[in-house]
């Protein structure tokens, strides 16, 4: 089995549990009074769905779908538009480790590592369209 098909399974336990991506904006949004800021006047259901999306999107970007919506997302979060600062991703990815590790009754240090070594690619890439 591949990195990738270990994330894209690690992903779906973590989709069947509830809370996940509640907790997910719990952490990330603790990270940084910045982060929490942001989000004061979000949809934040409208936000947990999209981020649904996002993680989804950079599997597959993992597992060699084009980079269009990547690319998208990354242009959407750019300087221009949601302005979103490049240090903010490796706070998103930390929490979004977190999440999984207390989500996922699989996670072990090697999965961690996995879900960086597969997320960071599509992360890279949409961070730098900042």
């Amino acid at each position: 089995m591949t990195t990738t098909d270990l994330v894209f399974q690690s992903y779906g336990r973590c989709c069947a549990r509830d809370g996940f991506f509640e907790d997910f904006y719990r952490f990330f949004m603790a990270s940084a009074d910045e982060i929490r800021a942001r989000f004061q006047d979000t949809d934040m259901a409208a936000q947990r769905h999209l981020l649904r999306n996002g993680i989804m999107q950079l599997i597959l970007h993992a597992r060699g779908m084009p980079d269009r919506k990547l690319r998208a997302l990354g242009e959407s979060h750019s300087r221009g538009k949601y302005n979103i600062p490049p240090q903010w991703y490796g706070l998103w990815l930390d929490a979004l480790i977190i999440t999984v590790k207390a989500h996922d009754p699989e996670y072990d240090a090697a999965l961690g590592e996995a879900w960086r070594e597969v997320l960071t690619p599509g992360i890279d890439l949409i961070r730098g369209a900042y």
